[in-house]
């Protein structure tokens, strides 16, 4: 009984780990992400859910604080793992989740701008159907994106298809006449 409940924990970490390296292994950490560190077999030395903090870093049990923001889930699990062998663990297996992505932003001629929760898939066209649609005044020749990887305005998007990314900034002009 307790040999099958190890295959099965070992194949449920095996798909996590598989799923969570397909979706995220180059999505970059920052202030506003919440994220979930599992321990396998040590769960007091996991945080079932943190959000990143403005600082960037995160306190985790044993090991203190460690800068997660600006990294990749790779290169944090590299540095977790490497943390927890320095005088805890044998050999510390760790899956770590994004649970939540930071939040992207609309403002200018749209209904109800602000900050939105991030989804996966997310273009100029649904954010602004998430932000209530355009005013009257919008202008669809004057779309700005600041990528917050980037720093970069983009100005005048000319497809409504471009693909968001968590942080984001979109700007909607507003039409002359």
């Amino acid at each position: 009984m307790n040999m099958k409940k190890t295959i099965l924990n070992i194949i449920a970490l095996t798909l996590v780990l598989y799923v969570g390296y397909v979706n995220s292994s180059e999505y970059v950490l920052s202030s506003g992400d919440t994220i979930s560190v599992t321990v396998f077999n040590e769960p007091e030395m996991s945080v079932p859910s943190v959000r990143v903090p403005k600082v960037g870093k995160v306190t985790f049990p044993l090991i203190g604080d460690v800068k997660v923001s600006g990294l990749t889930i790779r290169k944090l699990k590299k540095i977790l793992t490497k943390r927890f062998k320095d005088g805890y663990l044998k050999n510390p297996q760790l899956v770590i989740s994004i649970l939540k992505y930071r939040p992207f932003f609309v403002n200018g001629e749209v209904k109800s701008p602000g900050g939105y929760p991030y989804v996966e898939g997310l273009t100029i066209r649904k954010a602004i159907a998430i932000s209530g649609g355009l005013t009257d005044r919008a202008s669809l020749k004057k779309i700005g994106l600041i990528s917050e990887k980037s720093k970069k305005k983009r100005k005048y998007e000319k497809s409504l298809e471009t693909v968001m990314k968590p942080g984001d900034i979109l700007t909607i002009g507003e039409a002359l006449f």
